[in-house]
């Protein structure tokens, strides 16, 4: 943990180095695929069914296996922030807590799932910890953009993430080996395996430990916060290509962190989780045109924080999903089910200790899609236990103009469901000569609710080069804040939670794609403006405009590639004169090359200026990012 690796550390030196005992040129390229910038994938998000990209009314973007798999020390959170509309709010570097923003929208208006299971916790201040979650076994990230809760009910005002793991297709097996700055290893196993009679397994393994980095803008370099993290996964099917395709999953992650817990003198306090997913899904076919599928998931995030006061903050989510899509012509189709999520929250901080929550929701929708149109109509009816019965509907259609050319636009409204915590928070604390604080939560609060506008284009040029285009705005109404009074006499602050703000997110997207041969290029801007309707304040913590951009050249023999991130600056505070988030651009730089079929080395420097730039604003303190992290790795296949 005291070791300090130089800032002069050259990864091409190792990777030189790897090569030449292998009796190969030590050159550094890499990538075993070609087809980088996917230009129409499969996504399942948007309707609950197969479909492409091209067709859904909607904005949808796909983070492929092969861009996961380029850094597979990189974490989610690093992963997700490579798309312009989504913001990444860290409080420091390599395993700190993080907030997920899409189009500049709260962090819990953002839901995220693992092959349709609910990741997200009742917990208002860290709905979800991206860095803490494992990607080795992913296929892909889809990522919808605008309101689902037509779909997936409380949670989507802002949109949705989806991670899809990966399905054996041969019998293989692998071991990754990767080491990096800070003292940074970790290490990868797999193997899968597929019979002729259409039963799969596959297992994943790793392991990661790090000396970390410092936290605090004040703290020097050497002053670091240690993260490290282990987990598993397996997933067993059978999909016999005709009529039935089942699986069954089961994951676990785990792992502890330092972070500061004395205003950054010392990085002493530590937080040790476990997250565990066990799903199982059933896709079964009847008939040629009607589908059945079907989905249950048991998912339990527990966080132990070990300092002064120890506490902990324990979820466990029990969840299905059931629903039957009738094909009834060649161009309609007709989707009907119901879910069921049952939530238990423990924390000290929460009346009595523990909470839960039920919820089923009822939905239904209609695509009608042809050459020339695609349009997708839906309602859903949720009945929850606390604030009673919810509708929200969705409406939206895509027209191709052309063949190379198509319009979109959609009109949706959505719901969030208040948390445990802001329903059930419980607090009392007396600090002496510091006062009195009493912290509750407020089991009259109403749903979030929100309407969101998009219209958007996209139009191809050549087979080479696509670009699009979207704008769009969302007004929430019933936006849950916190609220204090203050008794001068008892020396007492009382805080609760009002529905008292409306919001409105506006903005837009443009970008292209451009693959020739071994050669592509991939470019993004994005545009969000935040106001706080109550008070006419931008929102704290939102960057107006961000830019991103990735080129290089791959093929199944090697790879360069090199990827930029620039935001503007935003507000620390949503005050009429704020601190300022100072903007900043960062350079990453990937490199692969497949020794032969059995031997792939591989090289990543994130942030190669080292760029330190701040995040969030703590008092008199700013929290920092890691700073540059390069890496070096090998991966042995069978």
């Amino acid at each position: 943990m005291e070791h300090v690796m130089s800032k002069s550390f050259q990864p091409t030196r190792l990777v030189g180095a790897i090569a030449i005992a292998m009796g190969c040129s030590p050159v550094i390229f890499a990538e075993d695929t070609t087809n980088v910038t996917q230009l129409d994938p499969i996504v399942v998000t948007a309707s609950k069914s197969a479909e492409k990209a091209s067709e859904v009314p909607a904005r949808i973007s796909v983070i492929s296996k092969e861009e996961i798999e380029k850094n597979p020390i990189s974490n989610l959170s690093n992963i997700l922030q490579k798309d312009a509309s989504i913001y990444i709010k860290q409080n420091g570097g390599l395993g700190q807590g993080t907030n997920l923003l899409i189009r500049g929208t709260n962090p819990n208006h953002v839901l995220l799932l693992k092959d349709g299971a609910r990741l997200n916790t009742p917990n208002t201040l860290s709905p979800i910890y991206p860095e803490l979650l494992d990607t080795t076994n992913l296929d892909r990230i889809e990522i919808l953009k605008g309101p689902a809760s037509v779909q997936y009910g409380t949670d989507a005002i802002g949109g949705v993430i989806q991670m899809i793991t990966s399905t054996p297709e041969r019998n293989s097996a692998f071991v990754t080996g990767i080491y990096g700055e800070d003292n940074t290893y970790k290490a990868i196993i797999g193997t899968d395996l597929v019979s002729d009679a259409g039963f799969f397994a596959q297992i994943r393994g790793q392991s990661m430990e790090s000396d970390g980095t410092h936290i605090f803008n004040t703290q020097p370099d050497n002053l670091k916060a240690a993260y490290d993290q282990k987990g598993y996964s397996a997933k067993l099917g059978y999909d016999n290509k005709n009529n039935l395709n089942t699986s069954v999953e089961i994951s676990q992650n785990k792992g502890a962190n330092n972070y500061s817990d004395n205003g950054g003198i010392s990085n002493t306090a530590k937080r040790e989780f476990d997250n565990q997913l066990v799903s199982t899904r059933v896709e079964y076919k009847p008939t040629t045109n009607i589908t059945i599928n079907t989905r249950y998931s048991n998912f339990k995030d527990t966080q132990k924080y070990r300092e002064s006061s120890p506490y902990h903050a324990d979820t466990k989510r029990n969840e299905g999903d059931l629903n039957v899509k009738w094909q009834f012509t060649q161009a309609q189709n007709i989707l009907v089910g119901t879910s069921i999520d049952n939530t238990e929250y423990q924390d000290a901080s929460i009346l009595n200790g523990k909470q839960d929550i039920d919820s089923t929701g009822y939905y239904l929708q209609h695509q009608y899609k042809t050459d020339k149109i695609s349009t997708q109509l839906g309602i859903r009816l949720e009945d929850n236990e606390k604030f009673g019965t919810h509708n929200v509907g969705q409406g939206a259609i895509r027209y191709f103009v052309l063949p190379s050319t198509s319009i979109y636009a959609n009109i949706g409204t959505a719901f969030r469901a208040p948390s445990l915590t802001e329903l059930y928070y419980h607090s009392e604390a007396d600090y002496g000569s510091f006062g009195i604080y009493h912290t509750y939560g407020n089991t009259n609060l109403k749903p979030e609710e929100s309407t969101s506008y998009e219209i958007g284009l996209d139009h191809q040029f050549t087979p080479a080069l696509t670009a699009y285009l979207s704008a769009y705005k969302t007004d929430v109404k019933n936006l849950i804040a916190s609220t204090s009074s203050f008794d001068v006499a008892t020396n007492t602050t009382t805080s609760t939670y009002e529905n008292l703000n409306k919001a409105q997110f506006s903005g837009g997207e443009v970008g292209f794609k451009w693959k020739q041969d071994d050669l592509f290029l991939s470019t993004e801007y994005a545009y969000v403006k935040t106001e706080n309707k109550e008070t006419g304040l931008e929102i704290a913590y939102r960057p107006k405009q961000t830019l991103t951009l990735t080129t290089g050249l791959e093929n199944a023999v090697y790879g360069v590639s090199a990827s930029v991130i620039a935001r503007s600056s935003s507000n620390a505070q949503n005050s009429s004169n704020p601190q300022k988030v100072p903007g900043y651009a960062t350079v990453d730089l990937s490199a692969y090359w497949n020794i032969n079929p059995n031997v792939k080395v591989f090289t990543n420097i994130e942030n190669v200026g080292d760029a330190e730039y701040k995040t969030v604003y703590n008092f008199s303190n700013w929290y920092v990012n890691g700073g540059r992290q390069a890496s070096v790795g090998v991966t042995f296949r069978y």
